[in-house]
């Protein structure tokens, strides 16, 4: 059972705020009355009368052909059961929320009140004006099976139970590159299935398509091998087509011999013995969750040849159905099609298993801390947050659809549509989930200066929780210990330190202090009265290597927090001047800010340092930068002395850094509209390249131009990072949220594994 403090912060998570996950948001205009009357009455006739004449117009005047409909009864919710459609609503919201970071597609959630079949079915059909596609989710079997046979015949839009045909197509992906590893005909292999429910039906009925016999798959429920020696009336339709002529019986009867274990069952049923008698180069998919039918380790141990696949991410090839249904629904609407059928099924497999064999973008392997990630029996299935899968599996899943005629319009030009999907994925969330993925690669020692805050120890117990670094706690010991057993925080183990509590410790960082600054005025003495500063401390913790990065300003000024760790770490070989960055996670992407927060009043010299600073760090996440100096003249429309700076800027940069994309100087609006660049300066460097990262021409610039795009929620603030010093440290704003300490951690923590590659 979780502890309490974690099961407290899953309801608030839930309930604090807004209630719930998800709020509709209007996509046009709606801030004036003229905006209102065309909205609603009287306006919104005139859409009505063009839909009544061609009822296809409603794709066109509706959000319709972007809406899934993510409908339960809640009768078998995760490994929850039957507890009702409204304890299954929070689950429904959530598949909600996947669909729209994925694939940009829009969902209502609807809990039915509707144990019956056929109540279900027509409540459901009722429903097809509203909706794009269904997504059928947490019905229990064999009604399942039932409910989405019918749905599919009698309703003309995408019907889809994710439960069912989620795995199926991800693991059939797993199952066609295990082979081609193992070097076995898929005509040939004999494969078991532990499981006999939606997900293992699906799977076994999916995998008979890709080419394995029926007479070479075995099925067991929960009373063994289902054989022809099993009475009829115990088995119902679904496990009847998989009732097989054989005298075996029990699971290990079964697996010996066999070339393919797929386990949808329950932990610890299959046993190392089991895996050792399998054929040669055996494949097992053990994808009961959260513990395996064997685990990794014991079946890598058992034998070297086997190839391995969990529901698990801490190990390799982890079968994630997000790898798939944002994805299939994503191509089905784009071509609007009439159903999901067989062919789009086995285009989405066949397009996920050629994608693990393509070479793995740097943004991958950063995110899971790999230098070579490639295919290869630890990597038979793309990642889940490999950003190519959304241009790889809807065009896929589209065209399949378009061949099969169930499509009902039509795609022309391939490249303009993955363009467009690129453009669908949102506000760039995933830069940071692809951080925290790095970040539990290899967890770093990051010192927190204010442990003794509770935003601090809250952020602290989640970065544990989630395995992003390794806390160590700055403070007072006695106020951080009370905090943790207010509230019940379960960290009581981290490292604390108090900088009156280790004499031995202050001194030698006093010492590395005094080293640094003797020349400057800092005498022995004022060096030790320094350390006892957290600041100073925690500074001299990074540069004695005794941590990894550093984090502090919750609760100090950001001047005050800076200071220390000028003196003690100061900048990288080469640099002269430290500078702020934020990174703005916007619906283009992330966008990087400088200088945001240190140089009132750079030079054009200083300038070109802060941006080639910029420049690195975004390539070390693997983002092309495209750099615009602004300003509010263009391109010398004004001689005063700020456009000139930014000019010479732009200069010196084109000269000696001619790899980088820049140009200035230039206003705001023209750098982020690539289109009206072009129309008014088609000469620019900048024109269809979209600037992502902005030199702003002084701190106050830079400073209202994030706090604003902030307040406005345009954007998430990720920041300030501090560029330039020689260590990764990072002072926040003061007052900084919960999340923004947990993010800041994250990044820092990723900060320090980069600079310990390098």
């Amino acid at each position: 059972m979780p502890k309490k403090s974690k099961r407290q912060d899953i309801l608030d998570y839930h309930s604090e705020g807004r209630p719930g996950k998800i709020e509709v948001i209007p996509s046009k205009p709606s801030n004036s009355q003229r905006d209102l009357s065309i909205a609603y009455s009287p306006g919104v006739a005139e859409p009505c009368k063009e839909i009544h004449e061609d009822p296809d117009a409603v794709y066109k005047y509706t959000a319709r052909g972007n809406l899934v409909g993510v409908i339960s009864n809640g009768t078998a919710v995760l490994g929850l059961g039957d507890i009702g459609p409204e304890a299954s609503k929070p689950v429904m919201e959530g598949k909600g929320v996947l669909f729209k970071i994925f694939a940009d597609i829009d969902v209502f959630d609807l809990e039915l009140d509707a144990k019956d079949p056929e109540r279900f079915i027509q409540t459901v059909k009722a429903l097809e004006p509203t909706f794009g596609g269904i997504n059928l989710e947490d019905i229990k079997a064999p009604e399942c099976f039932y409910i989405e046979q019918r749905l599919r015949e009698e309703m003309d839009i995408p019907v889809m139970h994710d439960d069912q045909h989620g795995t199926a197509i991800i693991t059939a992906a797993a199952l066609l590159n295990a082979l081609e590893l193992a070097g076995k005909d898929i005509a040939k292999v004999n494969v078991v299935f532990n499981g006999a429910g939606a997900s293992a039906v699906s799977c076994a009925r999916l995998y008979i398509s890709c080419g394995v016999k029926p007479e070479n798959l075995l099925m067991l429920d929960s009373k063994g091998v289902i054989s022809h020696q099993r009475e009829e009336e115990e088995l119902n339709d679904e496990k009847k087509e998989f009732q097989r002529k054989t005298h075996l019986k029990t699971l290990a009867d079964a697996v010996e011999g066999a070339d393919v274990f797929v386990g949808l069952s329950k932990g610890g049923v299959l046993s190392k013995k089991m895996v050792k008698s399998m054929a040669d180069k055996p494949v097992v998919f053990a994808l009961a969750n959260p513990d395996p039918e064997i685990a990794y380790a014991d079946a890598i141990s058992a034998r070297e040849d086997v190839i391995m696949a969990t529901g698990r991410s801490d190990n390799p090839n982890q079968v994630n159905n997000v790898l798939g249904f944002p994805f299939i629904f994503r191509g089905a609407l784009d071509v609007r099609a009439k159903k999901i059928n067989e062919e789009m099924k086995l285009a989405a497999v066949k397009a996920i298993a050629a994608l693990a064999k393509e070479p793995v973008p740097e943004i991958v392997n950063l995110a899971y801390d790999q230098t070579n990630l490639a295919f290869g029996e630890e990597y038979i299935i793309p990642k889940p947050f490999d950003p190519r899968l959304i241009t790889t599996v809807a065009p896929a899943v589209a065209r399949a659809a378009m061949e099969s005629d169930v499509a009902r319009i039509t795609i022309s030009d391939w490249n303009r549509y993955k363009e467009d999907l690129l453009k669908r994925l949102g506000r760039d969330d995933k830069f940071i989930r692809l951080a925290q993925e790095k970040a539990r690669r290899a967890p770093q020692r990051v010192v927190l200066a204010e442990a003794d805050n509770f935003k601090m120890l809250k952020a602290a117990q989640i970065v544990v929780d989630e395995g992003l670094a390794r806390p160590i706690l700055l403070g007072k010991r006695e106020r951080i210990l009370e905090l943790i057993e207010e509230h019940n925080l379960g960290i009581e183990d981290l490292p604390i330190l108090d900088t009156m509590e280790n004499p031995e410790l202050s001194e030698r960082y006093a010492q590395i202090l005094y080293n640094k600054m003797h020349r400057k005025g800092v005498t022995l003495f004022d060096a030790r009265k320094k350390v006892r500063d957290r600041n100073y401390f925690g500074a001299a913790m990074l540069e004695a290597n005794d941590a990894d990065a550093f984090i502090s300003g919750v609760t100090r000024k950001y001047a005050e927090v800076v200071q220390p760790l000028f003196d003690m770490i100061g900048p990288e070989p080469g640099i002269k001047k430290v500078a702020g960055l934020y990174i703005m996670l916007s619906k283009r992407g992330p966008l990087f800010f400088s200088d945001t927060t240190l140089i009132e009043d750079p030079t054009a010299e200083e300038l070109v340092e802060v941006a080639v600073q910029t420049a690195k760090i975004a390539r070390r996440i693997n983002i092309k930068p495209k750099i615009a100096l602004l300003s509010y003249s263009n391109f010398g429309s004004s001689k005063t002395a700020t456009a000139y700076k930014m000019k010479k800027a732009t200069a010196i940069l084109r000269k000696e850094h001619p790899d980088l994309i820049v140009d200035g100087e230039m206003q705001a609006n023209f750098a982020l509209n690539s289109e009206l660049l072009e129309e008014s300066f088609p000469f620019s460097n900048l024109v269809k390249q979209k600037a992502n990262i902005f030199i702003f021409p002084n701190l106050a610039a830079g400073n209202i131009a994030y706090k604003m795009l902030q307040s406005f929620e345009a954007a998430e603030a990720l920041g300030p990072f501090l560029i330039g010093l020689n260590k990764p440290a990072h002072v926040m704003q003061m007052g900084a949220g919960l999340r923004e300490i947990v993010n800041m951690v994250t990044l820092a923590a990723v900060d320090a594994q980069t600079r310990k590659k390098k």
